[in-house]
C-alpha cells in the first residue's frame, strides 16, 4: 500500500508514518512528563519543526544543481523532497542539546524520542522490506493510445522502469510532465512509462497535443487497475522498479528534478549514463527558420 485516502484527500504511507511516529513520541512524552511533572509536548513539537526544516535544507544543498534558479521551488515541499538522514542527525543533535540544558526533562524527552524512533524506523523497515520482496511489475491490462494491448514487462525488458500515474484532469500531474519527458530524454537506458488512470486514449491524445508533450510509452488504464494493484489512492504516484523488477522507491505527489533524481539514484548507475536521445539530438539539429 502506498497511500491512504481520506474522504477527498490522499495521504501517503511515508507521511503517515511521520504523524504516527510524532504522535506516538506525545503520547509517551505525556505518560512519562506527567509522573516528573514536566512537559515535553512544546519541546518535542520544536525538535519535529527542526528536523524537517534541516531535512529540506538538506535535500536542497544535496541537489542544488537542479534547483538552481528556481529559488521558490527550493522551499517548495510538495516534491516531498527530504533528506531524512540530515534531518534525523540534526534533531538527535538538537535533542542532545536540550538534554543536556534541560535536566528535568531527561528521561521524560529520551524516552518520548525513543519511541517516536522506534515507531517509525520499524515500520518504514518492514515495508521497505515487503517492497523488495515484490516480484516483477504488476499484471494489469493496458493499451497504448490505439486501444492495442501492451504487456508491461514485455516492454521493460531488461531495464529499469520509472511508472508514473497520472490523469489529464490532475494539476500536479500537469506540473510534473515537462520533468518527466527532460529525463526520458536524458536517460535513454532508463524506461518511462505513463500509464494514465481511467480516461479515453482520445482524451490523453488531445491533451498531449494540447501540452505540446513529446513523450514514448503513453498507455491508458481504463479501470484503473494499476493504482488499485499498488495501493495507490492518489495522483499523480511515481513508482520505481529496477532492472529485476524490484519496487524499489515510490513517489506520492509532484516531482521536482531533484526529487526524481533523488529516487533514479536508486538504480544501478550505469543505467543512468546522461545522454539526449537520438529523436531529441534530431530535433536540436533543425535549421531555424528565416527570419
Amino acid at each position: 500500500m502506498l497511500s491512504v485516502g481520506v474522504g477527498p484527500l490522499s495521504l501517503s504511507i511515508g507521511h503517515l508514518l511521520l504523524v504516527l511516529a510524532f504522535v506516538v513520541a506525545l503520547i509517551v512524552g505525556a505518560l512519562t512528563g506527567r509522573k516528573e511533572k514536566t512537559p515535553v509536548a512544546g519541546t518535542l513539537a520544536d525538535i519535529f519543526l527542526v528536523a524537517m526544516v534541516s531535512a529540506r535544507l538538506g535535500i536542497v544543498v544535496r541537489y542544488f544543481g537542479e534547483y538552481q534558479g528556481d529559488w521558490l521551488g527550493m522551499i517548495d515541499i510538495r516534491d516531498g523532497g527530504f533528506d531524512m538522514v540530515t534531518g534525523l542527525v540534526v534533531a538527535l543533535a538538537f535533542t542532545g542539546y536540550l538534554m543536556w540544558k534541560r535536566a528535568a526533562m531527561r528521561r521524560a524527552l529520551g524516552s518520548a524520542v525513543a519511541a517516536g524512533l522506534i515507531t517509525w524506523g520499524g515500520i518504514s523497515g518492514l515495508i521497505a522490506l515487503m517492497n523488495l520482496q515484490t516480484q516483477g511489475l504488476p499484471e494489469v491490462a493496458l493499451t497504448d493510445l490505439n486501444e492495442r494491448p501492451v504487456d508491461l514487462a514485455s516492454l521493460a525488458g531488461d531495464k529499469p522502469t520509472v511508472v508514473n500515474l497520472w490523469a489529464t484532469w490532475c494539476p500536479p500531474c500537469i506540473r510534473e510532465m515537462p520533468v518527466l519527458e527532460e529525463a526520458q530524454q536524458r536517460y535513454p537506458n532508463v524506461n518511462f512509462v505513463f500509464a494514465n488512470q481511467g480516461e479515453h486514449p482520445e482524451t490523453i491524445r488531445k491533451f498531449l497535443m494540447e501540452q505540446n508533450l513529446n513523450l514514448s510509452h503513453v498507455l491508458s488504464d481504463r479501470q484503473n487497475r494499476f493504482g488499485r494493484v499498488v495501493g495507490s489512492h492518489g495522483l499523480p504516484t511515481t513508482l520505481f522498479y529496477n532492472a529485476q523488477g524490484h519496487l524499489v522507491d515510490t513517489h506520492m505527489g509532484e516531482l521536482s528534478r531533484a526529487s526524481l533524481a533523488r529516487s533514479l539514484e536508486r538504480f544501478d548507475a550505469s543505467f543512468l549514463n546522461s545522454s539526449p536521445s537520438e529523436e531529441f539530438t534530431s530535433r536540436l539539429a533543425l535549421p531555424l527558420p528565416n527570419a
